[in-house]
């Protein structure tokens, strides 16, 4: 399966594997946030497309194209065809640079990096069937309030990923009373006293756990030791997505 990217420019926006680290993970008391696995995986579960240059976008609270004002830092021959006002009322417009095809039957979600947080503005999530469409997209951010931000230079401005065009519509989804399933009960039991437990010895500073800081049951795709066997079949802690390479 192949994510074919077809450069638009002579000088596209790099594209990169998803990075799992964020400013604000990284600002926390021993790098907390990254103990959760959801975070990292999600981070990390697409690919970047980076800014090539660093710039200021400013808007005033007008519904107006000229109501937002974008500034690069420097010169740079590409900046007026990568960012635009293009869409009023405080919607800022880039474009990818490519004109992106998918396998068959998969469709690409594009969005902002996930957990990467910007004060003042909000990217717009999109689901494009690129497995048939023979033109680009545009990835659009809105402010939120009037107001300037910065996007610097290797900092990703879209974020893509895939998903099937019709699995989801197939899925039925079924709520249940969690004593309908006493395996699945018992094993919930079992972790919500060990994590009662633990967290209580945290709270004594109790030295054991202090030292193992926090229980690792999910990072390690297990379940607590007095829990019914639980195994999952495809555990992933570590996501390994490709770097594009270059095609004939």
């Amino acid at each position: 399966m192949q994510m074919e990217c077809y450069a638009l420019t002579g000088r596209p926006p790099e594209i990169v594997p998803g990075r799992p680290q964020r400013p604000w993970m990284d600002k926390f008391v021993e790098r907390h946030p990254y103990r959760c696995l959801p975070l990292s995986m999600a981070n990390t579960t697409g690919w970047e497309i980076l800014c090539p240059m660093s710039f200021t976008a400013e808007w005033n609270g007008g519904k107006l194209i000229e109501d937002i004002r974008l500034t690069p830092d420097r010169p740079h021959p590409d900046f007026h065809e990568f960012a635009k006002s293009h869409f009023t009322e405080g919607v800022l417009t880039f474009h990818t640079g490519y004109l992106f095809r998918t396998s068959q039957g998969w469709d690409m979600q594009c969005g902002g990096a996930p957990n990467h947080v910007k004060d003042g503005i909000q990217p717009l999530v999109g689901v494009v069937e690129t497995d048939w469409l023979p033109f680009p997209f545009t990835m659009n951010w809105i402010f939120t309030r009037p107001g300037r931000v910065r996007f610097e230079k290797g900092e990703p401005f879209c974020f893509i990923s895939l998903v099937p065009h019709r699995a989801l519509e197939h899925v039925q989804p079924v709520r249940r009373s969690l004593a309908s399933d006493s395996e699945l009960r018992d094993q919930y039991e079992a972790w919500m006293r060990e994590r009662n437990t633990f967290n209580a010895k945290l709270g004594r500073r109790d030295p054991e756990a202090m030292r193992e800081a926090w229980q690792r049951y999910y990072f390690k795709g297990e379940a607590p030791e007095n829990a019914p066997p639980s195994a999952p079949v495809d555990h992933i802690n570590k996501r390994r997505l490709k770097t594009p390479k270059l095609g004939r």
